[in-house]
């Protein structure tokens, strides 16, 4: 083991884990998809400033891109839209998506679809409301993947999206394992790859937790795949490159008193918690 690996491993222990959904045990939490289904409301709570939980999704065709396990596509479908589809690239969580559904009774609302949110396959217009929660930060194209959603959006729809920058304390997406806030501004990935490994691969879905966060590249040279590192800088420049109107726009600070800092071109990648956007389709 390096010397930095060694020097990470101790370092970690000094910071409590922030709550992961990874990490909720079978037998004291509710699982994946009902920590989705519980934190729906907060994810809602980011747009509410500008809009209604009626508007967003009362008698909607809703599309909800990355939806995981889909516990916050059926909180969607909770409130009153008249069709939820969650869509994930992973076959793995459609199991426990549909069970949800069954069982909160929404399973006539609901519909599973495994695809990449850059093809969906879906014809122009087919939703009214299309949730990007948490989502922009791993796709692989970005850009074809936010025009593929604005092609979706019938007349008059929105597209809602929320994402924490990579420069957020956890902007690594390994705090299931790696509690060390702006962890990957001070260790080079690989030792956080190393270190990721050696802390989940003998938990019993580590296997899956790996390869969900590492892939290798066409030189044989593990990466952290899970993200594509967006920064609150590379979105702008996405979003002035696509063909939609900003309706709303959001960053949202770590903590209030966190929000001058938040404001500072140096700082702000560090100190904007949430990076919130409604978009609509350009006439």
């Amino acid at each position: 083991m390096s010397v930095p690996q060694s020097i990470l491993l101790i370092i970690n222990k000094w910071f409590k884990p922030p709550v992961h959904p990874f990490n909720i045990d079978g037998g004291g939490g509710a699982g994946y998809a009902e920590w989705q289904f519980r934190n729906g409301a907060k994810t809602v709570a980011f747009y509410m400033s500008h809009t209604t939980e009626a508007e967003m999704f009362s008698g909607k065709a809703v599309l909800d891109v990355g939806c995981g396990a889909a516990g916050k596509s059926l909180y969607y479908a909770s409130l009153g839209a008249r069709r939820v589809v969650g869509l994930d690239v992973l076959e793995r969580y459609r199991g426990d998506a549909l069970a949800m559904a069954r069982q909160k009774g929404l399973d006539g609302a609901f519909e599973y679809v495994c695809a990449d949110a850059a093809e969906t396959g879906f014809a122009d217009g087919s939703f009214d409301t299309v949730v990007m929660n948490d989502a922009v930060e791993h796709v692989a194209r970005p850009e074809t993947v936010l025009t593929e959603c604005l092609r979706l959006l019938a007349p008059g729809g929105r597209l809602y999206l929320n994402f924490p920058p990579y420069g957020h304390p956890y902007g690594a997406h390994l705090s299931d394992a790696i509690s060390v806030p702006w962890v990957h501004k001070f260790f080079s990935e690989k030792t956080l790859i190393a270190v990721y490994k050696r802390l989940v691969g003998g938990l019993p879905d580590g296997a899956d937790r790996i390869s969900l966060r590492i892939s290798k590249d066409g030189n044989g040279v593990e990466r952290l795949s899970y993200i594509n590192r967006m920064t609150i800088k590379r979105f702008g420049a996405i979003l002035a490159g696509l063909p939609a109107k900003r309706a709303y726009y959001s960053e949202e600070p770590l903590r209030g008193f966190f929000r001058p800092l938040s404001r500072l071109p140096v700082l702000r990648e560090l100190f904007v918690k949430m990076v919130v956007a409604v978009l609509e389709r350009e006439d």
